[in-house]
């Protein structure tokens, strides 16, 4: 194979090595963002339940000062009673009494009722926060795990951008401008192989001139179609 053509397919091959590790090490972030993402959603949903109980407490408030205003009135009534002068007075003072007995039980019910929902909503809250507590165990593990597995792999793109540059050391510069030039729209697959004499980068076939070109391995030889760089692989690699 030609001197130019082997370092361009060794460089590309580096190039798309050192572009699938960023995939991976995005991968491995998205692990962590789930369970963050999931323990985002049980805060959320305790500092909401939080704001709801103290709605219920100030609903329990108002109710609790409006008992206390109609107990007040209730004595005022018992009062009224002692120097009513006639029936008339009497029984209306009775149907006021009555009204002020029966908003003083709907206050009580309506007390009991926040009570439990208050008791219902703490309960919610106490499950949330083991959930959210076991939750965060699980992703401080987890950090640990993905910390590791992205250090791994930047300490291998780091090996894989060493060498590179090591073969960048030995290339002529005007392939490498071409190469670039290409890479600038093919991305990784600037150079692709040729397989069944069809260039796959494009997966268009190439005539036969062109094939025996790739075959000889004697030139750098373009794709006629889309302009990549092709080179025949060796049997096992192909396979």
């Amino acid at each position: 194979m030609n001197k130019y053509l082997e370092q361009l397919v060794q460089l590309s091959k580096y190039d798309s090595k050192i572009s699938a590790y960023e995939p991976q090490i995005e991968n491995e972030k998205a692990k962590l963002a789930v369970f963050l993402q999931t323990a985002e959603s049980i805060s959320s949903s305790i500092d909401a339940t939080h704001a709801e109980i103290d709605d219920l407490k100030s609903k329990r408030t108002k109710n609790n000062i409006h008992l206390s205003e109609l107990k007040v009135k209730l004595d005022e009534i018992t009062k009224k009673n002692n120097v009513v002068q006639n029936e008339k007075e009497l029984k209306a003072l009775q149907l006021e009494e009555e009204i002020a007995k029966e908003q003083i039980s709907f206050a009580n019910e309506e007390i009991s009722r926040l009570d439990d929902l208050m008791q219902s909503k703490e309960a919610y809250v106490k499950e949330l926060e083991d959930k959210l507590a076991q939750e965060k165990e699980e992703i401080n593990d987890l950090q640990v795990a993905v910390d590791n597995a992205i250090e791994d792999l930047n300490k291998d793109r780091n090996n894989v951008y060493q060498e590179r540059a090591v073969l960048l050391e030995q290339f002529d510069n005007k392939i490498l401008t071409f190469y670039e030039k290409i890479r600038r729209w093919a991305k990784d697959k600037a150079v692709v192989p040729v397989r069944k004499q069809a260039c796959y980068g494009c997966y268009m076939k190439i005539n036969d001139k062109a094939y025996a070109d790739v075959i000889k391995a004697e030139e750098i030889v373009n794709c006629p179609h889309c302009g990549r760089i092709l080179y025949k692989e060796v049997e096992s690699e192909e396979a």
